[in-house]
């Protein structure tokens, strides 16, 4: 058991990874995506009264105000997951690419690797594995893979989406403003958005900016220490642009809300904060962990998904909203029959 003293609200939180824990029937986990991405449910949850009331996600435009500023996360995922035969033994494998080091050369992950071992891929691509100093296994290519993945490449659904990847996942694991290539998983909030509700949002004053934060591996990483301090997140690359920077230190100079699109957003907008609560443009990696007794001072409202008991997901939502609040309102959600995790429904948090 870890013990902090909370600089929000002043007093001792006991840090248990178990105090993150839920039932989640398996049939509330949704397997695949509405065929309209705005006709999701839209749980909005109110950190001042503690009010829950349900709505659409095509109604945000008309529960957003004029003047706020919207924050997206624009990565795009990648189609890392790819099929081959290892060469040896002729066992069928797959292998998941984690992270580009250059155009033939990935970080990755498959079942029983061995160094040395050469793989045969689809369409005559070649690789072999070999691990690095720090203990993770390495893919090297016979040519630039960076075009391959898009011909061969099948999107790297989580773990709990239990069926093959599908062709139509190509789009709908996708958001509609995606454009810069290196997630190995969707920043589902976004999900939610077609470019029509995107336009009808400008058009009721908001503001609307972008981020990137290549979404890694550590999405999947479960949280095994009891002590939830002891967890340590894995790396992953953020950047704000000096234009966005702006808009948000605007934004906050002039009593505006600033509203983060997904985990994400609120990673890559409060690692990025001075001194002075400005923040500043900034490219790198951050592996900033947020869990209740964290000070936020750059998001005021948070649009996310429903998140895997005991994920580090669920501890930053319940950093915003505060944990009994956002207990509760999972437990509405189940009795509601929500749709959970990437492709379910959405909850806005004020």
């Amino acid at each position: 058991m870890s013990l902090k003293l909370s600089p929000d609200v002043g007093k001792i939180v006991f840090m248990k990874t178990s105090d993150f824990d839920y039932h989640l029937p398996p049939d509330l986990i949704a397997l695949y995506p509405l065929s309209k991405r705005e006709e999701c449910r839209l749980m909005v949850v109110d950190r001042k009264t503690g009010t829950i009331e349900h709505r659409r996600f095509f109604e945000l435009p008309y529960i957003l105000k004029a003047g706020d500023l919207l924050v997206l996360n624009n990565t795009r995922v990648i189609p890392a997951r790819l099929t081959g035969r290892v060469v040896s033994s002729n066992r069928r494998c797959e292998v998941l690419l984690t992270e580009r080091i250059s155009s033939c050369l990935w970080k990755g992950l498959m079942k029983k690797p061995k160094n040395g071992m050469l793989i045969e891929f689809e369409g005559g691509l070649k690789g072999r594995v070999f691990k690095d100093g720090r203990e993770e296994w390495v893919f090297e290519f016979s040519e630039d893979v960076d075009d391959y993945l898009e011909r061969f490449g099948k999107m790297p659904l989580p773990p709990y989406i239990q069926r093959d990847p599908e062709e139509d996942d190509k789009l709908f694991y996708q958001t509609v403003y995606a454009s810069k290539k290196g997630s190995v998983a969707a920043p589902t909030a976004g999900l939610h958005f077609s470019e029509a509700l995107m336009e009808e949002i400008k058009k009721r004053g908001v503001e609307i900016r972008f981020v990137t934060l290549h979404v890694g591996i550590g999405s999947f990483k479960p949280v095994k220490v009891e002590s939830v301090e002891g967890h340590k997140m894995h790396p992953e690359y953020r950047e704000i642009t000096e234009d966005v920077a702006f808009s948000v230190n605007r934004a906050k100079s002039e009593g505006r809300r600033v509203i983060a699109v997904g985990t994400t957003v609120v990673r890559a907008l409060e690692s990025a904060v001075c001194e002075d609560g400005s923040i500043k443009p900034i490219s790198g990696y951050t592996d900033l962990f947020i869990y209740p007794g964290f000070n936020f001072r750059v998001v005021d409202a948070l649009i996310t998904n429903f998140h895997l008991p005991r994920s580090t997901l669920l501890m930053l939502v319940a950093a915003f909203s505060g944990r009994e609040l956002i207990m509760r309102a999972y437990e509405e959600a189940k009795k509601e029959r929500y749709r959970f995790l990437s492709y379910g429904d959405a909850m806005l948090i004020l």
